[in-house]
């Protein structure tokens, strides 16, 4: 991936549902010197698209959005445009959404108290490869670390039956404990897509024609005594 040359104006795509949010970043951020808003999106698609018409160095992307959220659109940029920077500008600064974002592949993570030098100082290390998390983020992914430290060791895993995958497995679990497909999916960072499509492949191994069968076949196969 090429950087953008130090003297070369930074190309920047933003996302934000909320209009005043969207235009004053926009305003903002366009008024500095190395800076050049080449387009604004009210959802992740939009987003996409941009990114496909103007071919930006970095995304400035809100979690929250309609359409297609953060996450999603980040992993997709992440997939298909590695060559854009993604940051993160949101008002959420919880450990599940600060994981996700950066399991996803953004660069940074910024909350939207941020000052304007903080943004663009974190769009630059983005383009240039390295990482900006303010310090309410750093501060929430150091009580996230040490509650894990904390955690007991896992116990070592049981053989899966009927072919199930380790992911599999760990859906139909959460399936049995009741969460529904969109809760399941924010547990694991994936999209409700990719639920649907481990839950078809977990009711055709399993020989279950619904969530009743399969939360009965997990209580029986999964579940320790």
């Amino acid at each position: 991936m090429t950087s953008p040359a130090p003297n070369r104006t930074l190309r920047l795509v933003i996302a934000d549902d909320q209009t005043a949010v969207r235009d004053g970043l926009a305003i903002m951020l366009d008024l500095l010197p190395d800076i050049a808003v080449v387009g604004a999106a009210a959802n992740g698609l939009e987003a996409l698209d941009l990114v496909e018409q103007q071919r930006p160095d970095v995304a400035l992307i809100d979690l929250h959005m309609p359409v297609l959220d953060g996450i999603e659109t980040t992993r997709r940029l992440t997939a298909d445009r590695p060559e854009v920077a993604v940051v993160i500008l949101t008002t959420f600064a919880d450990d599940a959404s600060i994981i996700a974002a950066l399991r996803a592949g953004a660069r940074g993570y910024l909350t939207k108290d941020a000052s304007r030098s903080d943004i663009a100082r974190a769009l630059h290390a983005a383009a240039s490869g390295q990482s900006i998390l303010d310090q309410n983020v750093q501060a929430a992914l150091l009580r996230a670390s040490e509650v894990q430290a904390e955690a007991p060791a896992p116990s070592p895993p049981r053989p899966l039956p009927d072919g199930l995958t380790a992911r599999e497995a760990e859906v139909l679990d959460l399936v049995a404990q009741g969460l529904t497909n969109p809760q399941i999916a924010h547990a694991l960072f994936i999209s409700a897509h990719t639920v649907k499509t481990h839950i078809n492949r977990i009711f055709a191994k399993t020989g279950s024609t619904n969530r009743s069968e399969a939360i009965n076949y997990a209580r029986e196969h999964l579940r320790s005594d």
